[in-house]
């Protein structure tokens, strides 16, 4: 089955067909709810009410897409095991973290070799590092942890609709360092097909920080710590454009294993547009982005 083949599957048990499109319904008192909840949810976070109907930020975009796009290959991207094999086809084998298992459950023994990364299928932050083969009690305690993660779906609090489709699940994939440092993750955003920033997150186990810079590795906003640039980053650079092809905005991640790059995730939503930038400019500039984008397409006079 191809991975965009995959989002055509029935929608999760419990989760009835077009409970995920509660905007859809102009003028129900349910569409109503949805956009009010967005909207408070960014006032709360950005202090300001976001412009719905005439984004100008790219914060006030995310929210526009959890409101009004419906494309299926967003459910593709969001869902992990599509979009490795998305990522396999449009790039090939190597550009891929090995797959160790996937399936609905654990069972009462490891179904796969340690070290190991353990994900929800279906949902975001949902991960384990596994270093070593853990102890009968931590297993145990790890069938409770992902039993939680399985029985419902990810996502609905924030409105991003495209998890709701995406079959519960996890995976199990090799794990990428030493179990104590995650690799630096390098996250790209590309508008219409072009890839313009990079993302850096460090310290992801600690003090999670995150510094933006443009696709020339020219940070936006100077900051005291000055992460090297990758030697894969025009590898990268072109792997993002590949997999964000007819999308108007999508980011995706990497990661660089001794100098070679690694395809993480897409993200549709990010940060759920409720992360704040460095500088208020930048959300400014990447709304443009994101707008002339629409408009090349000719989808931004559909959105309105």
């Amino acid at each position: 089955m191809s991975a965009l083949a995959a989002t055509r599957r029935r929608a999760p048990k419990g989760v009835a067909p077009g409970d995920n499109d509660r905007s859809s319904e102009p003028g129900t008192v349910r569409a109503l709810a949805v956009r009010s909840r967005i909207a408070l949810t960014y006032l709360w976070r950005h202090g300001r009410w976001p412009r719905l109907a005439d984004p100008v930020r790219f914060t006030e975009y995310v929210q526009r897409r959890k409101l009004c796009e419906r494309d299926p290959a967003h459910i593709a991207m969001t869902d992990k095991l599509a979009a490795k094999a998305m990522a396999e086809t449009a790039l090939g084998k190597d550009w891929v973290v090995p797959l160790l298992w996937q399936g609905h459950a654990l069972a009462d023994a490891p179904p796969f070799a340690f070290p190991a990364m353990l994900k929800a299928r279906h949902g975001c932050k949902q991960c384990v590092s596994l270093p070593h083969s853990p102890s009968e009690r931590q297993w145990l305690q790890l069938m409770d942890r992902t039993d939680r993660w399985t029985r419902s779906s990810y996502g609905t609090w924030l409105d991003e609709w495209s998890y709701a489709d995406v079959p519960r699940g996890l995976l199990a994939e090799t794990l990428l360092g030493d179990g104590r440092i995650p690799p630096i993750d390098y996250k790209i955003y590309v508008f219409g097909g072009r890839a313009t920033h990079i993302q850096v997150h460090l310290g992801r186990e600690s003090e999670h920080r995150w510094i933006l810079h443009d696709r020339d590795w020219r940070q936006l906003v100077p900051q005291p710590e000055q992460p090297l640039r990758p030697r894969s980053l025009s590898a990268m650079l072109d792997a993002a454009e590949v997999l964000a092809a007819g999308q108007a905005f999508v980011r995706v991640d990497f990661y660089e294993v001794g100098g070679c790059p690694l395809f993480g995730e897409f993200s549709v939503y990010p940060g759920s547009g409720l992360d704040p930038f460095a500088a208020p400019w930048i959300d400014v500039e990447l709304g443009r982005l994101w707008r002339d984008a629409l408009q090349a397409s000719g989808a931004d006079t559909l959105q309105r």
